[in-house]
Formats: structure tokens, C-alpha cells, sequence
């Protein structure tokens, strides 16, 4: 099939390389425009902007595709299909008629559960047990459009919003060109009208680790927010980000932990840490500007005393 692939980030590249893997023909791929990274601070192309390049397909990199101009250039590629994965823009109805057989969204949720733009660190923050990928008919809703195929997938206790979306980014892409092989054999069925979630986007704001709300909490925090941006607390004016950490479920040797605890006490000398029904204990702690270490290394070198209420 003629193609126009629409994804920005590490979740859609896995599709794209799928797609040209099948067989099908990319006529161009959109990606969302180069963006300030790192410390210099940088234009950095986005990874479905690389693998684009590095597969020999054109890069296309509007910052709107509200215009006459880009809708106009999008139809002139005369595609069978267009395929988006994490594009992150809205598509105006003149993009999603463009293609003769419309627009398939690569989503990583069970819709309706999960709409919008962060699907698997809502389902981690909820406490979900499994998730999954549907390939979905496009319309004007935000994520409102007919299923043509869908998938579950677990989600492990210890499981982190990276490694989960890895996953799903796997089995999305072997789904779209399941679909593709033969559209007519998956045919678009509506959503459920009950159930309906939605998935707003990450602020910043909420990886800061909230130990008030008790230690299942706070360890979904954690692997909600890795890799990005980072669960963290502050302590001596600095903040850590906890990227690994595990619940206790025995009393450590040096200390008789008495629940319910204060929230954000540390209870021990290995970092324990109260959230008011139970503590959490960092296994994976990263300093701003060094590298990740074990949260043992961490105190070898930076003093927080049994006793301390962490904010």
C-alpha cells in the first residue's frame, strides 16, 4: 500500500520499520519539528525524524497542519492510507480524508479506557493491571474513532511506564501490518459507550513523590514517571529522582517500623521511607547532572539521617 507515516517519538519508530519491513511503500514520513535537547540546548530531531532519514523516506516536519498549503501537499502524495503513531498534532478533517482509505491510529490502550496522550502512565498510576494496543479508524474525537483490531497486555508489578511502553510499541507495530494485510478483515467496530477514560498529559508537577497517599501510591508514581520525567523528592535543597524502588515487606534489622508512619520519614538507614500505611524504599536514585547509582551509593556520599521528613 501507499503510505503516509505520521509518529514522533521511540513508541512509533517500531511501526514504521515494521511498515517498510512488509513491503508497503512510505511516501513520507511527519514528525513533529525538531526540538531544544540536552544541555546546549540543541535542534534535535525527533527518533521517527531519524529513522525516516536512516530508511532513505522524505521528512516532512510542519508545526500545524491547520493551513491550505500542508493539507493541499499531504493530499498530492495520493496515499492509500495514512498510519499515525504518537504524531502528537491534531489532524484537521481535510488531513484525515486525505488518504483514500482514511486514517489508522497505532494507540497503546484498550479504548475507551485511556483516551488521549499518556495511556500507559495513567494505567500505571491507576493501579491497572493490563493494557494493550488497538488500531483505530480515525476521526475528529480525541480517540473516539471505531476499533479495526485490539490486543491486551499485562502489566507487571514492578513494571515501568519505559519498559511497558517498549512493549506496546512492539505489538502495535506487528498489529497495524496484521490490519493492513487485509482491511476489509478487520472492520471497524465502534467504541463501548461505558468505561470511557482519559489520559491528560503528563505535568511535571506530579512526579514529585506524594507519600501522604500511602506506598502503593508512591511506588506507581515511580514507575509512572520512568523514564520521564522522573518521580523525585527534595532533601538539603536538592532533588533526587527515584527511578527503581520496592515496598518493604519485612523490618529491616536496625529499626522496629511501627505502621501507621509519618509521610516522608525516613524510617532507616537504607532509606526507607513513610507514606502512612507503609513505606517505599529506593533502589535506584539519580542526582541532578549525574549518573543513575544504587540508593546505597547514594548515602555513602550524601548524608540523609534516620529521622528526616522528606519533601
Amino acid at each position: 500500500m501507499r503510505i503516509i507515516f505520521m509518529g514522533t517519538p521511540d513508541f512509533a519508530v517500531p511501526t514504521l520499520r515494521a511498515l517498510v519491513a512488509a513491503g508497503h511503500t512510505v511516501l513520507a514520513a511527519y514528525s513533529q519539528p525538531p526540538r531544544p535537547a540536552g544541555r546546549g540546548k540543541k535542534l534535535q530531531p525527533s527518533p521517527v525524524h531519524l529513522a525516516a532519514e536512516a530508511l532513505g523516506i522524505a521528512v516532512r516536519t510542519p508545526a500545524s497542519l491547520k493551513g491550505a498549503e500542508e493539507q493541499a501537499a499531504m493530499a498530492a502524495l495520493d496515499a492509500d492510507v495514512a498510519v499515525v503513531a504518537a504524531y502528537g498534532l491534531i489532524l484537521p478533517q481535510a488531513v484525515l480524508d486525505a488518504p483514500r482509505r482514511g486514517c489508522l491510529n497505532v494507540h497503546g490502550s484498550i479504548l475507551p479506557r485511556w483516551r488521549g496522550a499518556a495511556p500507559v502512565q495513567r494505567a500505571i498510576l491507576a493501579g491497572d493491571e493490563e493494557t494493550g494496543v488497538c488500531i483505530m479508524q480515525m476521526e475528529r474525537g480525541l480517540d473516539t474513532g471505531p476499533v479495526r483490531l485490539s490486543r491486551t497486555w499485562p502489566i507487571g508489578f514492578y513494571d515501568t511506564a519505559g519498559k511497558v511502553t517498549g512493549d506496546l510499541a512492539r505489538l502495535g507495530a506487528d498489529m497495524i501490518v496484521e490490519v493492513l494485510a487485509d482491511l476489509d478483515s478487520h472492520p471497524p467496530v465502534p467504541q463501548a459507550a461505558d468505561g470511557v477514560t482519559y489520559a491528560s498529559k503528563i505535568d511535571k508537577a506530579e512526579a514529585r513523590l506524594d507519600f501522604t497517599k500511602g506506598a502503593l501510591h508512591a511506588h506507581r508514581q515511580v514507575r509512572a514517571f520512568n523514564p520521564a520525567p522522573g518521580a523525585f523528592f527534595e532533601v538539603n535543597g536538592e532533588r533526587i529522582k527515584v527511578l527503581e524502588a520496592s515496598i518493604p515487606s519485612a523490618t529491616p534489622s536496625n529499626l522496629s517500623i511501627h505502621f501507621p508512619t509519618d509521610a516522608g520519614l525516613v524510617l532507616d538507614d537504607q532509606l526507607a521511607i513513610g507514606c502512612g500505611d507503609g513505606a517505599i524504599r529506593p533502589m535506584l536514585v539519580q542526582r541532578a547532572g549525574r549518573p543513575a547509582m544504587a540508593a546505597h551509593d547514594l548515602l555513602r556520599g550524601f548524608s540523609i539521617p534516620v529521622g528526616t521528613v522528606l519533601g
